[in-house]
């Protein structure tokens, strides 16, 4: 036990504790400075793991936003070739009826018709017919805007085809600037998505790392903690071994000052029996002294 060891024991067990706590100490600082880069170390890929989940988030927005306008603009080009498609076969339809108008048309040409219908007019309006002579006339008219008619609605029709032609070009120039604008944007989507694939790797690879950093963190302050443990027993067991020290200390400096006391206590009564002058320290010595004794007595 500790209370049974002499003051030079205790004196050098102190010593080879405080040896001990320097060993120790080595040992625990060290561990330390392994533990601080550990955690720098950790820290440090954290945050770059932090900024590339930012980074990844960021471009899965920008590719998000792109797909929508890839969705857009494919509605836009299907409702081109829709539209297109719907002209297309209206034109097949009028040119179908342009064949059956074909078949009904006379022998004689539209110019040849109407020079004659244009001559037969200008009879009418300028020369002066009996009544049955303009009747004829007006029948021989009637007879030729009926043959005119087939030509003119072949004429309508054919009309109608431009139209629908110039429709149909116009729809496939918007295709066109549709299917660039999409070939464009889903590039760009496609560069944005392998770049991002890229990022996640990069960030459950910066990920796996950081948490073997920290494991190797953990592991250092384990195998540091026996080591600590050891040096906050050593420093309890010092202080145990100064208090004993101290205590000791104190009774023997008591011990001198209550032999110191006797001596002078002793001297005094000797000058006092010898009528010797008595100092003031000496006369406070000696009445404690002499009361202390009646209070024993």
């Amino acid at each position: 036990m500790l209370t049974t060891l002499t003051t030079e024991e205790e004196i050098t067990q102190i010593a080879a504790i405080n040896q001990q706590l320097s060993s120790l100490e080595k040992q625990i600082d060290t561990a330390k400075i392994e533990e601080r880069k550990l955690i720098e170390k950790r820290d440090k890929l954290n945050d770059e793991f932090r900024k590339i989940r930012q980074e990844i988030n960021e471009l899965r927005k920008e590719r998000d936003s792109l797909n929508e306008k890839v969705q857009d603009l494919k509605m836009l080009r299907d409702e081109t070739h829709s539209k297109t498609h719907a002209f297309v076969e209206e034109t097949k339809g009028i040119t179908e009826k342009i064949e059956e108008l074909k078949k009904k048309v006379p022998k004689r040409s539209n110019s040849d018709l109407q020079e004659e219908l244009d001559a037969i007019e200008w009879k009418i309006q300028t020369t002066s017919l009996d009544l049955e002579e303009e009747k004829k006339l007006i029948e021989t008219v009637k007879q030729l805007e009926k043959q005119l008619s087939a030509y003119k609605k072949i004429e309508k029709q054919r009309k109608k085809i431009i139209k629908l032609r110039n429709n149909i070009d116009t729809l496939s120039q918007q295709g066109d600037v549709f299917h660039n604008q999409l070939q464009g944007i889903v590039s760009r989507s496609q560069e944005l998505h392998s770049k991002m694939l890229a990022r996640i790797l990069e960030s459950k690879r910066i990920k796996a790392e950081a948490d073997s950093v920290h494991s190797a963190y953990v592991q250092t302050r384990e195998k540091a903690e026996p080591a600590n443990l050891q040096y906050r027993g050593l420093l309890e067991q010092r202080k145990m071994l100064q208090i004993l020290l101290k205590r000791e200390e104190e009774t023997k400096q008591k011990g001198k000052q209550q032999e110191l006391k006797e001596k002078i206590v002793s001297e005094a009564r000797d000058k006092l029996q010898k009528g010797e002058e008595l100092s003031w320290d000496e006369f406070q010595l000696l009445s404690e002294d002499d009361s202390q004794a009646q209070n024993q007595g």
